[in-house]
């Protein structure tokens, strides 16, 4: 069975990789003041460069920076870009986080404060590094957070009225500057951006949608609401660029935000937006089954997050291939591909992974890549 030659590729990973020491350090000393933004960045250069070959070494044809110069996924465009635009925590319940001993921790949140303005390109520098160490026949690939993810963890009453009295300007800029990056990241040669779309996944859960209705959002109504504003990105987007879009239910420290299936958002997600492949959480239980995958149109790809970035053990390499047997009932195997179900450092601390785990996760990827297609 061919390979694609193009993304996604049938060995997937989400992009964000454990930081090494050498980069936590040299951060921790660029904060201190001991030394200065150009030497912290040549210590990821170093290390970035180190992880691209050993991604390439382990047979992946993309392959990321592994988000080292990012505390977290949304500094791509989020806090570190545009100025009034901070973050707050907030102990309410219905948006805190929950790991496998049960125990709960805060979530952040959104605060606008000011127009959002795009300054110029904030993520060009990194993907010219990033090719420029990719190995030939490697494809680096950006990641960005979705356009959805500020207003879903602001709501209304977190977007400063004064600079937005309405939402439509709000959502304007919003578009304006993603726009704007994804043109300047292909004229920089990018052809390759994934959108970390980590809102839409988690309408599923009671919990979530409880706490939207609290703060005076309908998650149906949020719902048509995001997938225009993905819609209008997407087609914003150039053609030659492969858009994939990456669902997530919280990876924080190996906890998650939400649970519940794609059941309810599926035919939304998945018909009415321009997009060419999604790459799934489907590591657990909490991701609900294959069935609604029956909503795919024929003309997209699915990577399936089979492989855990929560959890030390390592799958199982014939359950795995089990489990792409039975999503294959839904979507043609020609039309899967196979990744983790999320990133093993969305956040500079990590989900509790080691560098040896990570390797170990992906090598699985890889090796059962090879057993399903060939």
């Amino acid at each position: 069975m061919a390979f694609p030659v193009d993304p996604p590729f049938r060995a997937e990973h989400i992009g964000s990789l454990v930081r090494p020491p050498a980069v936590l350090a040299a951060r921790e000393d660029c904060e201190a003041g001991r030394i200065g933004d150009d030497e912290l960045r040549a210590v990821e250069d170093a290390e970035i460069a180190k992880s691209v070959a050993a991604q390439a070494a382990l047979g992946l044809r993309s392959v990321s920076d592994g988000e080292f110069r990012r505390r977290s996924y949304t500094d791509s465009f989020g806090t570190a870009v545009f100025g009034g635009l901070r973050t707050a925590r907030t102990d309410n319940p219905n948006w805190s986080y929950t790991n496998r001993a049960g125990e709960t921790s805060d979530a952040n949140v959104s605060v606008v404060e000011d127009r959002l303005v795009w300054e110029g390109p904030a993520n060009v520098e990194d993907f010219r590094y990033l090719a420029s160490v990719a190995p030939e026949g490697c494809v680096p690939k950006m990641t960005l957070p979705g356009p959805c993810h500020i207003h879903f963890r602001a709501g209304r009453d977190n977007i400063d009225r004064a600079a937005y009295p309405d939402l439509d300007a709000f959502w304007a800029d919003t578009i304006d500057a993603y726009e704007k990056e994804i043109a300047a990241l292909h004229e920089a040669g990018c052809r390759y951006i994934q959108l970390d779309e980590t809102s839409i996944a988690k309408f599923g859960d009671p919990k979530i949608r409880r706490g939207l209705e609290e703060r005076g959002d309908d998650w149906r109504d949020l719902l048509d609401l995001y997938v225009e504003i993905i819609r209008d990105v997407a087609e914003r987007t150039p053609g030659d660029v492969a858009l994939g879009l990456h669902l997530c239910r919280g990876n924080k420290a190996g906890a998650w935000q939400a649970e519940g299936g794609y059941d309810d958002v599926a035919a939304r997600l998945f018909r009415d937006l321009p997009i060419r492949f999604y790459f799934l959480e489907y590591d657990s239980p909490r991701a609900g089954g294959f069935e609604p995958l029956a909503e795919m149109p024929d003309d997209k790809v699915i990577v399936l997050g089979l492989v855990s970035t929560k959890v030390r053990e390592l799958e199982d390499e014939g359950e795995l291939e089990r489990r792409i047997e039975e999503a294959s009932r839904y979507v043609p195997v020609e039309r899967l591909c196979l990744s983790p179900q999320c990133g093993f450092a969305g956040d500079i601390g990590g989900t509790g992974l080691s560098a040896v785990d990570q390797a170990a996760k992906l090598a699985l990827v890889v090796d059962v890549v090879r057993r399903v297609w060939g």
